[in-house]
């Protein structure tokens, strides 16, 4: 009796990819034109910035006559004295209002968002997806619709006009929430959080030495947003605020600048002041770069 070997199945090679038509070479972007472009975005980002430091030391004529960017004539000491000098420095009181807003806003509410995404993540309670969601829903409204409801708010609670009516409210980020969530559940484990319970810590002690310091990349991340916030908000000082002592930085220029077109002279102020007010947030993201390289490495190495 005869056998047969199996048949082994013919394995089919793939066809090549089809060949370009003579003379054309297949498209591809050239390393050379993602630079040219990656430079042209950093000259459109870079320019105001550049046309600020400038303008800055330019006097009144030379603002008015388009000469902002000539290096002839820089007047930018003159401009920071008469700076101070106007209504009795009353622009560095405004500097001071800026920082007490946003820097100690910005701190409370970096607490306030960590500790609620904190117990989002780790505490299981009923309703706790559906308040979660309610966080959510505070993400869409805008700030501007807040406004009037928190003048209100302010006028029944007899603080308008005062600077509880401007930080009060810079204490709350349902954005910041969220976020603090998605990094305590990145950088927060269970079994180090079960441990420190086994070891006789109370809830408020785990969170403040264990869950707090695992998530300080979380916590830079939410105060650096506040801050900008807080420091570039308008349109609340404006609501709340008619005592142009307790104005910020951003109010105060714009009471300057519908003052330009009757007198000149503010308009060198206007331009200065806006230069000086950059400078907190550069030196913020700068003090505080650290702890972005170190999430990110942590994150890379999970």
């Amino acid at each position: 009796m005869s056998t047969t070997a199996p048949v082994k199945p013919s394995r089919r090679r793939p066809l090549p990819p089809p060949a370009p038509a003579p003379g054309r070479r297949p498209w591809s972007l050239s390393k050379t034109a993602v630079n040219g472009a990656l430079v042209l975005a950093t000259v459109y980002t870079l320019f105001p910035l550049l046309w600020l430091l400038t303008a800055a030391a330019k006097n009144t004529g030379d603002l008015l006559g388009g000469r902002t960017l000539t290096p002839a004539r820089w007047n930018l000491g003159d401009n920071l004295g008469r700076l101070a000098e106007t209504g009795d420095g009353v622009y560095f009181r405004w500097y001071l209002n800026s920082l007490l807003y946003a820097g100690f806003g910005a701190l409370l509410c970096a607490l306030v968002c960590v500790a609620a995404g904190y117990a989002f993540h780790v505490y299981d309670f009923p309703g706790k997806e559906k308040l979660f969601g309610l966080v959510l829903l505070g993400v869409l409204v805008p700030t501007t619709a807040l406004a009037l409801p928190m003048y209100l708010l302010a006028s029944e609670l007899d603080v308008v006009n005062t600077y509880w009516a401007v930080l009060v409210p810079s204490l709350v980020n349902p954005f910041g929430v969220y976020l603090a969530r998605v990094f305590c559940a990145g950088y927060v484990p269970g079994e180090v959080l079960e441990a420190a319970r086994m070891d006789g810590a109370s809830e408020l002690r785990t969170f403040w030495s264990i869950g707090l310091r695992m998530v300080m990349p979380g916590f830079v991340t939410v105060f650096l947003f506040q801050f900008t916030a807080i420091w570039n908000n308008f349109f609340l000082p404006l609501v709340m605020l008619s005592d142009t002592k307790l104005f910020p930085v951003s109010l105060g220029l714009y009471s300057w600048n519908t003052q330009t077109r009757s007198f000149p002279e503010y308009y060198p102020l206007v331009v200065t002041g806006s230069l000086l007010a950059v400078v907190p947030l550069v030196v913020a993201f700068l003090a505080l770069q650290r702890f972005w390289k170190a999430g990110l490495a942590a994150g890379s190495v999970k």
